[in-house]
């Protein structure tokens, strides 16, 4: 899912790019999760960093969009911006808040449709190394290179980072498949490590981040194995 924000004060045009939206996913197979604003302020006000990609009008009543932006990127360096706007000049200045491109009015779904080609390319690229986690309150995203090792605790989930320790809503087993392709592997019931903060096997753990996990017995080929394959992969 492709969480899509539309900032725009003209209700013809939220309209319009819902439906482009709508069409782009019915050819693509992509899909996403729009939510509209009609002014920069009520993007920029608390904004979390929650989407993936936003389309930003950049002539709005009381927060232009270049504004939002600059508020947006103090929080989320992440997000893809695409600009809507009437006059060509305004690309300039979006290279401040690194924004991907911009699209001129009046917008054709060609043009649409190629700029969130981009947009959504760019995305997958980072999604790759960050994940979205669902804590109390909202929704978190997380540079899945931070995450030392993420461990079950009765029904809650606590992902160990660098810097703290986030308990999360969710399920192992979902967390898994949503990491298997990260270089993550289980090491015991209930441990799920990133195996690039793997510092050492020692008396039958892994080492990691100062933390000694335990390796059940029955997960010990694999684990090694992922270990192994990793460590060549990196040092290739």
């Amino acid at each position: 899912m492709i969480r899509v924000a539309v900032v725009e004060d003209e209700a013809s045009y939220r309209e319009q790019f819902r439906t482009y939206l709508e069409q782009y996913a019915r050819e693509s197979g992509e899909e996403f999760e729009i939510v509209m604003f009609t002014d920069g302020d009520e993007i920029a006000g608390g904004y979390k960093s929650v989407y993936d990609i936003i389309l930003m009008d950049v002539q709005m009543t009381f927060l232009d969009g270049m504004s939002a932006a600059e508020e947006i990127r103090k929080v989320d360096p992440e997000v893809v911006i695409i600009f809507i706007t009437n006059m060509s000049q305004y690309a300039i200045r979006g290279y401040a808040v690194d924004a991907l491109d911009y699209v001129l009015k009046p917008v054709s779904y060609f043009a649409f449709s190629q700029r969130l080609n981009r947009a959504i390319a760019r995305m997958k690229k980072r999604v790759a190394r960050f994940i979205a986690i669902s804590v109390k309150g909202g929704i978190q995203k997380i540079n899945v290179n931070q995450i030392y090792y993420v461990e079950s605790q009765g029904h809650n989930l606590v992902f160990h980072t660098d810097s703290e320790d986030l308990i999360a809503s969710g399920t192992m087993k979902e967390t898994e498949e949503r990491l298997k392709d990260l270089h993550f592997c289980i090491a015991s019931k209930g441990v799920l490590i990133n195996l690039e903060h793997v510092d050492g096997i020692q008396d039958g753990c892994a080492v990691v981040g100062g933390s000694q996990l335990t390796i059940s017995r029955s997960r010990k080929n694999s684990f090694m194995s992922s270990l192994t394959d990793y460590m060549s992969e990196v040092t290739k």
